[in-house]
């Protein structure tokens, strides 16, 4: 029995922005190197067989029967790579990032960056591994990529960068320009079923084909298990495992966190500046943040919630402090103000201390005061009970978001098992990896896109380099 096998200098698994990236920046390699090599014409000039001469002239793919016990298909071209996609069209969640606007990256020096990535199995480990790939190819590099080809960027004021124009598409479209003009071939509707390693590189098997690719080097970015409708459904951790990689459980990041009883269900839609996030496990502080908040028909949300839940666990509690001041200046401010207006409705008091109208009647009705008590009739109770919801209020998480509705996947690919070098595995000579296959999450603001596209860039510099060895 034989079956035929295509083969090609690289194979990536996954057309998402690393995956495509990484083709593109290899494929800039290879052109460079055969560049300097004599042409094509010239080669085919000095071969007297005429076959051999328009094999040469025609290097486009290669294929040949083979038997079933793994001998060579015929020679590959030096210049082909294959991304394989499993979708009917490439890179479907980068085309709705940034809510279809395409919040790219973010402005600041790279080394401000490191702090915004969870994974890996101590403190920092992230950072650790992400920053040669972050170093060799950061957010002004990758501005400048796009910038020569046309995208025009602005930057809000908390950082984030997107195209002037607020388009996905935009950005996608320079991607596929620059595969095609590459003469990358993009094969859709292919879902890889299994990976082999052999003695002369990969043999990928694609689900529903008849034939089969090879090639001396694989690079999977095939994106994590969020937004699995965008094809993001987990396939890159099997292919990893079933070559000897440990696979740290992966859960959702940047997800919103659902609340048990939660009481706040009017407020949906409210969102506040500056608020400030206690997590407590088992009576212990874990972690305190600041950022933005907004609440939600079944708990919290924005980008304070999103960026710390990955260190979010079911039966936390999450303690919120809605406004700017700590506990004890909000307690004083609102102390002079019931001593300054005895007769003023203690609600419009709150108001006047930074709660919205809607805010402030729900938490006299929550400590209990009626509606119409004044500032000179609020027991001390009372006026504890509602410091403490302005400004520490508990929440009991039920759960987080599900990995249907969480922005990016927490876990992956162990990074122990990758260098941090060229992506390459340590476990497997020519397996590659970048993106979020890996054990790497991002804050929001474009630190998961800039982890895409550096990671693949050094991908494609390793593999490059394995090329020359």
């Amino acid at each position: 029995m034989s079956f035929s096998i295509h083969a090609y200098q690289a194979i990536i698994i996954g057309a998402g922005p690393a995956g495509l990236f990484a083709a593109i920046q290899l494929a800039e390699t290879s052109r460079a190197k055969n560049a300097s090599r004599p042409t094509e014409a010239s080669q085919a000039k000095n071969v007297s067989n005429p076959a051999e001469a328009s094999r040469v002239n025609n290097p486009i793919r290669h294929s040949g029967s083979v038997p079933t016990d793994g001998a060579s298909a015929e020679p590959v071209d030096q210049s082909s790579i294959l991304v394989l996609e499993r979708k009917e069209k490439p890179a479907r969640k980068l085309l709705i990032s940034g809510s279809g606007q395409c919040n790219l990256t973010h402005a600041g020096p790279i080394n401000n960056f490191l702090d915004h990535y969870g994974g890996g199995a101590k403190a920092q480990s992230a950072a650790r591994f992400l920053k040669q790939a972050l170093y060799n190819f950061d957010n002004q590099a990758l501005l400048a990529w796009f910038g020569a080809r046309g995208i025009e960027f602005e930057t809000e004021e908390n950082g984030k960068i997107f195209p002037i124009d607020r388009r996905a598409s935009s950005i996608l479209k320079v991607l596929q320009d620059e595969a095609r003009r590459l003469a990358i071939q993009i094969e859709t509707n292919s879902r890889v079923h299994s990976i082999r390693s052999s003695a002369d590189g990969f043999i990928i098997h694609v689900e529903g084909q008849e034939v089969s690719y090879r090639a001396p080097m694989v690079l999977i970015a095939t994106g994590g298990l969020s937004y699995p409708k965008t094809g993001s459904s987990g396939d890159g951790y099997t292919l990893a495992a079933s070559l000897g990689h440990t696979i740290v459980p992966p859960r959702p990041a940047l997800s919103p966190v659902i609340i048990r009883d939660f009481a706040l269900k009017s407020l949906a839609g409210l969102s506040f500046r500056d608020a400030e996030l206690a997590l407590l496990r088992e009576g212990k502080r874990i972690a305190t943040k600041r950022g933005d908040l907004l609440i939600t028909h079944e708990g919290l949300s924005g980008p304070l919630i999103l960026d710390s839940s990955r260190h979010i666990q079911p039966s936390d509690i999450l303690e919120i402090n809605f406004l700017p001041d700590t506990l004890d200046v909000f307690r004083n401010r609102l102390d002079a103000e019931l001593q300054a207006k005895p007769r003023r409705l203690v609600r419009a008091l709150l108001s006047e201390l930074g709660l919205t109208k809607s805010m402030a009647e729900l938490f006299c009705e929550l400590a209990n005061i009626p509606l119409k008590t004044t500032a000179a009739s609020l027991p001390r109770a009372n006026r504890e009970a509602l410091c403490r919801l302005t400004c520490a209020q508990p929440f009991l998480v039920n759960h987080l978001g599900s990995l249907e509705i969480a922005m990016v996947t927490a876990g992956g690919i162990d990074l122990a098992q990758v260098k941090s070098g060229t992506m390459e595995s340590r476990i497997v000579p020519g397996l590659f990896f970048a993106g979020e296959v890996l054990d790497i999450d991002g804050d929001t603001g474009g630190y998961n896109l800039q982890a895409a596209f550096s990671t693949g860039t050094l991908a494609a510099s390793g593999m490059s380099q394995l090329i020359k060895s």
